[in-house]
């Protein structure tokens, strides 16, 4: 069997299409003798028959190795240079009361962005101190609530933040710290949902705009002036975009130092992790280097003091050490023909491309739908039947219903297999939905051996339980 020429040209055809690569799947994948995916010492079988499909599995040992992972580097990185570095797990990404305690427990801070995502933070039993509240649109139950509990710092998205955040505090009597995000203008390399600095879009205050809005917060007795933020997009591969958001982030700062105290400086995440091999992910230990070298060499430049850093990663820390299982359903080989001429002037070449339904699909992981995002298939056994090009497709009434958009699986794939989908920590359950009323997958984490549920699976009933035209008992 050779590549099929539908497939696009990162997909390479693999010699082996069992084979788990190390940098996307969780750390302690692997198989059994008998070829079973195994994650967390438990096998995808074992986790099935406990759990049933669509399944989330969390790598809880990944997970708290890649965020103390992340606290070193960025913390031996600012040392070197003088200063401090706070990491906040980017709530968004994957948050439950257990994640909660994981972070805290590595000595990582915590960024949510809604009242909801604060309820489970709290719930976790996370100081409110190390917390970071975030949103372009916070309601004034939400404002009030983040700053009666203690949140450690708002981020203020708009001017007119400044003075709701300052009467809330009034109001409790207490003096709140706050940063001030800071639309940078740097377009960073990643898709257009996922750019958050680009000039046309909803997030924070522009560069030019961001002494006049830290005046206005010096201007309030009840606001504490901390820094600026900035956050140019997610999954992004190419560090010069950071770099040019630092630099103008250090132009601001540096002018509001000479006026006032700015202690810190919160530079955001957005690095990415390989979802498919053609990814090629920056280490944390990269990043940490590459933006201290520029607060350093900005600062010295300046002559003004290094200010404490703030980082907010979270995809790196949960996205490569969740997988999702699913059971696989209908086959369903499409031959397309292609009329026009190839180099040898051939025409009608055709080539087939082998559509696996799944009982989950955009419910459970609305990226391929919501960005085009790849990923990376393997069935939960071994084969050696020759690879086909596949698209991994979901069971809810759309076309764009897509999981996994381009991979070769084993030719013998069929209806009962176990299928595992690599990556999904990240976003998959924070974007679930009960679309076509599919009720969203358990949060299974995994750990030498055992298992624990993280979030319990949604039923019939707790669907029709909200629905209030359901007659009672029916």
């Amino acid at each position: 069997m050779s590549e099929n020429p539908l497939a696009p040209q990162r997909l390479r055809f693999p010699t082996d299409p069992s084979a788990l690569e190390a940098r996307i799947w969780p750390a302690s994948a692997t198989r059994t003798d008998d070829g079973d995916l195994v994650v967390g010492g438990v096998t995808a079988s074992d986790l099935v028959a406990q759990y049933g499909t669509p399944l989330y599995v969390v790598d809880e040992r990944d997970v708290q190795s890649r965020a103390v992972r992340v606290r070193n580097a960025f913390t031996e990185a600012f040392e070197r240079i003088g200063t401090r570095a706070h990491v906040y797990y980017a709530g968004k990404a994957f948050l439950t009361t257990q994640v909660v305690a994981w972070m805290a427990e590595a000595d990582l801070r915590v960024d949510v962005c809604t009242g909801g995502e604060l309820a489970v933070a709290l719930a976790g039993g996370i100081d409110p101190a190390l917390l970071g509240f975030h949103g372009n649109d916070k309601s004034d139950a939400e404002i009030t609530r983040a700053v009666e509990v203690g949140v450690g710092t708002i981020v203020l998205d708009s001017h007119e933040e400044v003075q709701r955040v300052a009467r809330a505090a009034a109001d409790a009597g207490i003096v709140q710290r706050v940063r001030i995000r800071i639309n940078s203008g740097v377009h960073a390399s990643t898709h257009e949902y996922l750019a958050t600095a680009r000039e046309d879009q909803k997030f924070g205050i522009p560069l030019t705009e961001a002494v006049a809005a830290a005046e206005a917060v010096r201007a309030e007795s009840s606001l504490a002036f901390v820094g600026l933020h900035s956050h140019i997009g997610s999954q992004i591969f190419d560090e010069s975009g950071f770099r040019e958001a630092a630099r103008r982030l250090m132009d601001v700062h540096a002018t509001l130092v000479a006026t006032g105290p700015v202690p810190e400086l919160n530079l955001g995440g957005g690095w990415g992790i390989d979802y498919t091999e053609a990814d090629s992910a920056f280490e944390p230990e990269d990043v940490a280097e590459a933006l201290a070298t520029i607060v350093a060499e900005a600062c010295s430049e300046r002559d003004i003091p290094v200010p404490e850093i703030a980082v907010e990663p979270g995809r790196y820390i949960v996205g490569p050490a969740g997988i999702t299982l699913y059971r696989v359903g209908t086959i369903k080989p499409v031959t397309l023909t292609d009329e026009s001429s190839d180099a040898s002037g051939a025409r009608g070449v055709s080539a087939t491309r082998t559509y696996v339904s799944v009982d989950g699909g955009m419910s459970d992981n609305a990226r391929p739908a919501l960005y085009g995002a790849d990923y990376t298939a393997r069935l939960a056994r071994t084969s050696d039947a020759p690879a086909v090009l596949t698209r991994v497709v979901g069971k809810h009434c759309e076309s764009g219903d897509v999981v996994v958009n381009d991979e070769y699986l084993p030719g013998d794939v069929h209806r009962g297999d176990l299928l595992a989908v690599a990556a999904t920590g990240a976003y998959c359950w924070s974007l679930a939905s009960n679309y076509n009323h599919v009720g969203r997958p358990p949060v299974v984490a995994v750990a030498d051996g055992t298992t624990r549920i993280l979030v319990r699976g949604e039923s019939i009933d707790d669907l029709l339980a909200r629905d209030t035209g359901v007659a009672p008992g029916a």
